[in-house]
């Protein structure tokens, strides 16, 4: 791979899940500082910056669901791309993005635009293929190109790369795909959520394919890092998705029921969990006598000041369970986001201190 290290900035797009638009900027700052710039954002699922360094480093965000690199054409219309200067500025563009992967990673190309089944658009594909030998796939392709008008004041039109073959969201260390598995992004920004430290006893309940497990030991380290779940064929989905993801050796796994856990009170200083949702998982039904129970067992192995961090879609059953649970449990914060079509929220309690247990 060739070292992209440009002498100017380049300016990127950073495509982010609704709701977690906070998390990726503060990502983008904490990993890069003043090699990053970001633009006051104006689309809610999108965030322009401008940034300095090895475009590489880009491709390790978290909390992004996918990076573009940006570039403006003083075109009046897409048929302007066609010009032999402006042409050649769209060949350097996309070789740029390809020169972050080994040869050979990106084979297929498509495009995203308003009109894109034009003649004009026609004309695009076969020269872009024609001239780079990417065979032009209209649904799945490695690289992606999106061709829009310029939201500069001086007009013309806009080219955006994505600088992955694949979304920033899709790990590659998901190797056993379970149906409705937490997207890592989502997890990463729980993690976030729960101020991660390297002396954090992290547990994570009903882990299921160990997403959250994954995240936690990408974000930091961790002082002891457990999952449990009820069923021997999710932990299996979690250890191979842990084997892959190379933190074997740092997770327990065991099989545990998340209403009666094997461990001593005040075990844990954080929690996390993405609940069932009654619907591809349990019921409301079930629901609602396991939500009390999960809250009641999870603050008996917290200490106090602990954060549990928990997504759930069940919004109604598990907000009337903050009142009932004051006493053990106190609401921090609340995001909603967006996972699966649907807009669970993200719930961060903190562990209350009674009587006798902080002495």
């Amino acid at each position: 791979m060739k070292n992209i290290r440009p002498v100017n900035p380049v300016e990127c797009e950073a495509e982010v899940l609704d709701g977690l638009s906070s998390f990726a900027c503060g990502e983008l700052r904490r990993r890069f500082g003043q090699r990053v710039a970001i633009y006051p954002q104006i689309e809610p699922d999108a965030l322009r910056f401008r940034y300095s360094g090895d475009m590489r480093e880009l491709l390790e965000l978290r909390q992004t669901a996918a990076v573009y690199l940006i570039q403006r054409y003083s075109v009046p219309r897409p048929r302007g791309l066609l010009g032999h200067e402006h042409f050649q500025k769209l060949l350097k563009q996309i070789r740029a993005v390809q020169n972050l992967h080994p040869a050979g990673t990106f084979r297929t190309f498509r495009i995203s635009a308003a009109g894109q089944d034009s003649s004009v658009f026609a004309r695009i594909k076969e020269e872009i293929s024609r001239q780079t030998g990417l065979i032009y796939e209209p649904e799945e392709a490695e690289l992606f190109l999106r061709v829009r008008p310029s939201t500069a004041k001086t007009g013309g039109w806009e080219v955006l790369v994505r600088l992955s073959p694949r979304p920033l969201s899709a790990r590659a260390w998901r190797v056993c795909d379970m149906e409705g598995a937490l997207n890592a992004t989502v997890a990463s920004a729980m993690i976030e959520m729960t101020l991660p430290r390297s002396r954090d006893r992290f547990l994570n309940l009903m882990c299921g394919s160990g997403t959250l497990l994954i995240e936690r030991l990408a974000r930091c380290p961790a002082g002891l890092s457990v999952g449990c779940d009820i069923d021997p064929s999710v932990l299996e989905c979690a250890r191979q998705n842990i084997g892959a993801s190379g933190y074997e050796g740092d997770i327990q796994l065991l099989q545990a029921d998340a209403t009666r856990l094997p461990f001593p009170s005040c075990s844990f200083d954080v929690l996390c969990a993405d609940l069932p949702w009654g619907q591809l998982v349990g019921s409301h039904e079930q629901n609602v006598s396991l939500y009390p129970s999960v809250l009641t067992e999870a603050a008996r192995v917290a200490m106090p000041g602990t954060r549990a961090v928990m997504l759930t879609h069940e919004v109604t059953l598990f907000e009337s369970l903050l009142s009932t649970y004051a006493a053990l449990w106190s609401l921090k914060d609340t995001v909603r986001v967006f996972q699966g079509g649907l807009h669970p929220r993200i719930y961060c309690l903190l562990r209350t201190a009674q009587r006798g247990e902080d002495e």
